[in-house]
């Protein structure tokens, strides 16, 4: 794959690199200190210094780009790989260079970028692109979906990879979408999407497979003892696998709470599922105490059947943080140094409550 492909590997290489000749002729526009990595809520909670930023990413990203080019050139059955999927391996981390880069260059800048719509559209259009090359992926011990029963019987690899292709054309497609509607709920859509794009394709292989045992199309003995005794381990594992995380999203979905913590000059959101929020009293210009729920659009946080936590949008506010209960009875809304916090207890008598109290402390 290396001497044949030695063009092309030149070429990624070089793309991969690109975001360090960006990064120089940026070098005085940048400051010293970089945001390299940003929380779920959008929030920079990672920093490097401006010479880690430009050089460190690009220079991780090419030795992984290496390292998988010679993995895949490792494989003992090789020379089944088809052009196509080669290019898959040589061209899918340049573009994650470069989109990486530009965020990172953007946020810098103060570019105003809306990171997860950004995110799902250039994540869903690489699966669009993955999706139409995997048909194509003949057996092989390292691209594709490399289940027993696959990797032992070439017309079930090649069935799971035609049915594999279709799911993740339509999971790009869906997660293209996304990039597009409110972001109330599209991080929770997000993961249920990339779940059913990651295990369908390897539950449709193994019932594909009990199809041919069934009709005598393909043997048990075809696959080797061992890989026998993988194949109930490996059902198993994934079925309880997928327990855990949709237990995970519906506890995600469905529960949780935000409790309000007083001090003598400030007081702290506190919610059971997200980052706290300390505010001082000094710093709250203006309390409203208002009837109802506060419609907006979420641009960057938690959004849930029983929470709205993080960073939301509307016309009345423009960008304002929320820390309330789902379509809650009642809101209390605060001005914090210009910028408009909502918060909520979990029934109008709490909200009223935190109402009193605040305006107290601010009185006091």
């Amino acid at each position: 794959m290396m001497k044949e492909n030695k063009k092309q590997l030149i070429v990624s290489s070089i793309i991969i690199l690109l975001p360090i000749l960006i990064g120089l002729l940026l070098w005085n526009r940048l400051p010293d200190t970089v945001a390299t990595h940003w929380g779920a809520d959008g929030t920079a909670d990672g920093w490097g210094s401006k010479a880690f930023a430009v050089f460190a990413p690009p220079l991780i990203l090419l030795a992984t780009h290496w390292l998988c080019v010679l993995v895949t050139s490792a494989d003992p059955i090789n020379k089944k790989h088809n052009a196509k999927a080669k290019k898959m391996v040589l061209w899918t981390i340049p573009i994650v260079s470069l989109f990486s880069s530009a965020m990172l260059y953007g946020t810098v800048l103060d570019a105003k970028l809306n990171m997860a719509s950004i995110t799902f559209a250039v994540v869903g259009l690489l699966f669009l692109g993955l999706g139409n090359y995997l048909p194509k992926v003949r057996q092989n011990y390292t691209i594709g979906i490399k289940v027993p029963w696959a990797l032992h019987n070439e017309e079930n690899w090649n069935a799971t990879h035609r049915f594999g292709g279709k799911v993740w054309v339509i999971g790009g497609l869906a997660l293209l979408l996304l990039s597009f509607l409110p972001m109330n709920f599209t991080m929770v859509l997000m993961v249920i999407i990339l779940l059913v794009m990651g295990f369908t394709p390897m539950i449709y292989s193994y019932l594909y497979y009990r199809k041919q045992v069934a009709g005598c199309t393909a043997s048990v003995s075809e696959i080797p003892a061992e890989v026998q005794k993988q194949n109930s381990a490996i059902l198993k594992g994934t079925l309880i696998f997928l327990v855990i995380i949709f237990a995970i999203l519906g506890f995600l979905l469905f529960s949780g709470h935000i409790d309000v913590i007083y001090e003598a000059d400030s007081f702290t959101l506190d919610p059971s599922q997200w980052n706290s929020l300390t505010v001082d009293y000094e710093d709250i210009e203006a309390i409203e105490y208002r009837d109802g729920n506060v419609e907006g659009t979420r641009t960057w946080g938690l959004g849930s059947f029983r929470l709205l936590l993080g960073s939301f949008e509307n016309e009345e506010f423009g960008s304002y943080t929320r820390y309330t209960y789902y379509r809650p009875e009642a809101c209390v809304i605060l001005t914090v140094e210009g910028k408009t916090l909502v918060i909520s207890g979990a029934d109008a008598a709490e909200t009223a409550e935190i109402y009193e109290e605040l305006s107290s402390r601010m009185e006091g």
